[in-house]
């Protein structure tokens, strides 16, 4: 079905048209993934227990992988990696791209911008280039590639493509994420870090439509606030080595967002002249059970308004930018607050940063 569009959106706000998920097609449940990697992790016997506890506490269910569970130790070349990435996240992006312009009846010749986002390979020409070829975007369709932020770069992609939209409240703006972080396994890595990384991470994909126009249905995005925390370089992050990338996570992250995230969301609802208690639902980023803990400590948040989020990383665990998104669409298909509600949106990724956006239910 087509959007049903009728003029600029009020007061500046974008409309989000429609969105769309895919996973790749192997599915990893966490008892498989324990089970395989009992004799492959370089631990003492006395702390392989205690590894396997912490796969149960991250409280993901399954995952899903561009690669077999038995495949992904096989040892790769940094060449051969980026070449499975590539291929993956085309085939991907192509999906959830199609999918969610179907899902709005708009062609692929009426997007005017197209932001990818994706921290875990590296492609050139980049993603956006190969989706406007396969999709037949026009050939003056504007491309921003974000390839660096990590886990926030989904709402900072909502958020960027907002700011396009107050300028060109007419356009077409696509956000499409894609995420292949089970490829960045390290067998050999015993690191608390790439443990907890082991447990978390899965494959996906995701697409967001909007305009600057009045959509009848669907939801608003009225405004977006950014913060990056002084001082928190080595929080969290990739670092690059010859067999490929190895995660860096910081065990004070939850504290940081505990300690510092309500004055940036009190900012963003000032400016709307609401309170957190007008907040319906929290979309938030599925980064790990106590992430999401410490984010509801810091707002003062009941389950009601986050549950989904803890669907998401039930069921798909922590899929890094399209992990918000897949949040998202949950909200979108099956909570679907009332029309009025407002929402609060936001991820959080390396730097430390933190990106949120603030919406409305039509």
């Amino acid at each position: 079905m087509s959007a049903d569009l009728d003029g600029p959106s009020p007061a500046g706000s974008s409309a989000i048209l429609a969105t769309a998920t895919a996973v790749p097609e192997h599915c990893l449940d966490q008892e498989s993934v324990k089970r395989s990697l009992r004799p492959l992790l370089p631990v003492a016997r006395g702390r392989l227990d205690a590894v396997m506890a912490l796969f149960d506490n991250a409280l993901v269910k399954q995952r899903w992988s561009v690669l077999p569970l038995d495949r992904l130790s096989t040892p790769r070349t940094l060449s051969e990696t980026m070449a499975l990435y590539r291929d993956s996240a085309v085939q991907l992006g192509r999906t959830v791209a199609a999918d969610c312009l179907a899902a709005a009846g708009v062609s692929p010749r009426a997007v005017d911008l197209v932001i990818t986002v994706s921290c875990t390979g590296f492609m050139i020409p980049s993603l956006d280039a190969h989706l406007a070829n396969d999709l037949g975007f026009r050939p003056d369709v504007r491309r921003l590639p974000i390839t660096e932020l990590g886990c926030v770069a989904g709402a900072s992609a909502l958020a960027r493509a907002h700011d396009f939209l107050r300028g060109y409240p007419e356009a077409y703006v696509l956000v499409v994420a894609v995420e292949l972080p089970t490829l960045s396994f390290q067998p050999d890595d015993a690191s608390t870090a790439q443990l907890v990384s082991t447990a978390l991470f899965g494959d996906g994909a995701a697409a967001v439509l909007l305009t600057g126009r009045r959509a009848a249905s669907g939801v608003a995005l009225l405004d977006a606030e950014t913060h990056l925390h002084p001082g928190s370089l080595d929080v969290l992050g990739f670092e690059l080595h010859d067999d490929g990338l190895h995660v860096v996570l910081g065990k004070e992250l939850p504290d940081i967002l505990r300690a510092n995230l309500s004055p940036i969301v009190e900012r963003l609802l000032g400016r709307a002249g609401i309170g957190r208690a007008d907040l319906d639902c929290c979309v938030l980023h599925p980064g790990g059970k106590r992430i999401l803990l410490a984010i509801e400590e810091a707002l003062g948040l009941d389950r009601t308004r986050t549950q989904p989020s803890w669907d998401v990383l039930r069921d798909y665990g922590n899929l890094s930018s399209a992990g918000v998104l897949f949040v998202l669409e949950r909200w979108m298909r099956q909570y679907r607050p009332r029309a009025g509600a407002y929402g609060l949106l936001g991820a959080f990724g390396p730097g430390l940063s933190t990106e949120l956006c603030l919406l409305q239910w039509n």
